[in-house]
């Protein structure tokens, strides 16, 4: 498995995190760990973080919840519009709209995830976090995106390899 961190000065964007990795399992399976809402409280937040609750519609112009629960109760709602999809290769999403187009009122990021397929069911995997501004993405560095996001890709890629 690899995994690129992308600092500011190298990011061909000053406001993009990207996570890039090879994962031995199939871009079909990494795709359905993203899409199924009953797999995705499986490993999408970092312990001791769960998943309370999980929708998804992904299509263009679907709607997406994804309800993150801290170690207190505390909840985080991850409202989101699905831009674009392409099964096993390709899946864009943004915060910029919570539902049906429906502006958010505080848009943070749109979230680029690209499933190579490498054969022998392995997979390049890029999720690229691009932020609407330059602060926005020193605040989810500073939140800790690359430990957090890491340890949620070492879970995607433990889950995808048993399916």
């Amino acid at each position: 498995m690899t995994e690129t961190a992308t600092p500011a000065a190298a990011a061909a964007d000053d406001r993009d995190l990207v996570i890039t990795r090879d994962i031995a399992a199939s871009p079909a399976a990494l795709f359905r760990c993203w899409t199924d809402p009953a797999l995705i409280p499986r490993w999408f937040c970092p312990p001791p973080w769960t998943v309370s609750h999980a929708e998804t519609d992904p299509r263009p112009g679907g709607a997406s919840l994804i309800v993150m629960r801290g170690p207190e109760g505390q909840e985080m709602p991850n409202p989101g519009v699905y831009l674009e999809v392409v099964p096993g290769r390709r899946i864009v999403a943004t915060d910029a709209y919570v539902r049906a187009w429906e502006p958010a009122a505080k848009p943070f990021m749109t979230l680029i995830l690209e499933f190579e397929d490498l054969g022998d069911g392995r997979t390049r995997y890029t999720a690229t976090a691009r932020h609407w501004s330059a602060e926005d993405r020193e605040t989810h560095r500073r939140m800790g995106f690359h430990e957090g996001w890491g340890i949620a890709t070492d879970q995607l890629a433990a889950l995808a390899a048993t399916l």
